[in-house]
C-alpha cells in the first residue's frame, strides 16, 4: 500500500488475535494467527491505536488510542463504541484550574496507556508533567499530579492492585491503595541515573525493572530490596518491555532487535 506500518499492539483470546498499529491500522484473526484480515477503521478515529485488548467471547474487543478514546466491539471491529464520552482536551480545559500542574502544557497526546486485567488504564502524558486514570463506568479521565518533582517516564499496574511509577530520573514509586491513586511511597531503588522504562512481576512475587543501557533490576521481596542483574550489562541498548507468560517464561523486548528469554534464576 505504499506505507510502512509500525504495530503497537496484539492481542488474544483463545484463537481470535487483533493487531493495531501506526498509521492507524487494525487486523483480526480467528484462526490463531495461521490468517490475517484488515478491518477498515473509520478515518475520523481520533488518534492512533496503541493498545488493543482481545476480550473473553467471539467478536469481543477494546481498542485505545493515544489521545485517550476507548472503543469497544462486539463484531470483531466492524461496529465500535465510545466508553468515554469526554475528550481528554475538554476534561483537562475543566480541570486546569483545579491544581493539576502541566495540564495547560498537555500537547494532545499519552505517551503510555496501560490497561490492567480488570479494565482500568492508567496514561501518561507526552510530557511527563502529569498522568490520567480511566475505569469502567466513568465517563471521563480522571487526571493527577506526579508524585514527584521529576517527570515521569512510565507507570503500569500491580497484580495485587495500585500502580508502579518511574520517573525520567530512574526513581521508582509504589501505590499500594487503589481508592487513592496519588498517594505513593518510593521504592529504595539506586538506578544510578538510568531511566526505568519498565517494571515485570513474576507470578511468584519477584520484580523486574528494566531501563535504557541494558540495565535490569530484580526484587525478591516484592520491591523492598533491588539488586542489579549484571548479565544485561553488556547488552548494547534500551530495554523497553518486561513480559512474564508464567512462573518459568517471560520476555524482555528491547531497541534495536533486542530479545531476551528468561531462563531461570
Amino acid at each position: 500500500e505504499g506505507f510502512n506500518y509500525r504495530f503497537n499492539s496484539i492481542s488474544f483470546s483463545g484463537n481470535e488475535g487483533y493487531i493495531v498499529g501506526k498509521p492507524p491500522i487494525l487486523l483480526h484473526t480467528s484462526n490463531g494467527g495461521d490468517s490475517w484480515e484488515r478491518v477498515p477503521l473509520n478515518a475520523k478515529l481520533p488518534g492512533t491505536p496503541v493498545l488493543i485488548t482481545a476480550l473473553p467471547g467471539e467478536g469481543q474487543a477494546e481498542m485505545t488510542t493515544d489521545v485517550g478514546a476507548i472503543y469497544v466491539t462486539s463484531n470483531a471491529g466492524l461496529l465500535w463504541k465510545a466508553a468515554v464520552q469526554e475528550t481528554v482536551d475538554a476534561t483537562l480545559n475543566r480541570t486546569v484550574s483545579s491544581g493539576i500542574s502541566g495540564a495547560s502544557f498537555y500537547t494532545g497526546q499519552f505517551s503510555s496507556v496501560k490497561r490492567s486485567p480488570e479494565g482500568k488504564y492508567v496514561a501518561v502524558s507526552s510530557r511527563g508533567n502529569f498522568y490520567m486514570t480511566w475505569e469502567p463506568g466513568q465517563t471521563f479521565w480522571q487526571p493527577h499530579n506526579r508524585a514527584s518533582a521529576r517527570r515521569l517516564q512510565d507507570m503500569g499496574w500491580r497484580p495485587e492492585g495500585g500502580l508502579w511509577l518511574a520517573t525520567r530520573g530512574g526513581d521508582l514509586f509504589f501505590n499500594n491503595d487503589e481508592k487513592n491513586l496519588e498517594n505513593f511511597k518510593q521504592v529504595n531503588f539506586g538506578a544510578r541515573g538510568f531511566g526505568i522504562l519498565d517494571v515485570g512481576f513474576q507470578p511468584d512475587g519477584t520484580l523486574w525493572a528494566a531501563g535504557g543501557s541494558g540495565t535490569l533490576y530484580k526484587s525478591a521481596d516484592g520491591g523492598k530490596k533491588w539488586k542489579r542483574t549484571k548479565s544485561a550489562d553488556k547488552i548494547p541498548g534500551n530495554l523497553y518491555a518486561v513480559k512474564f507468560v508464567n512462573e518459568k517464561q517471560g520476555f524482555i523486548l528491547g531497541n534495536a532487535s533486542i530479545l531476551l528469554r528468561y531462563i531461570g534464576a
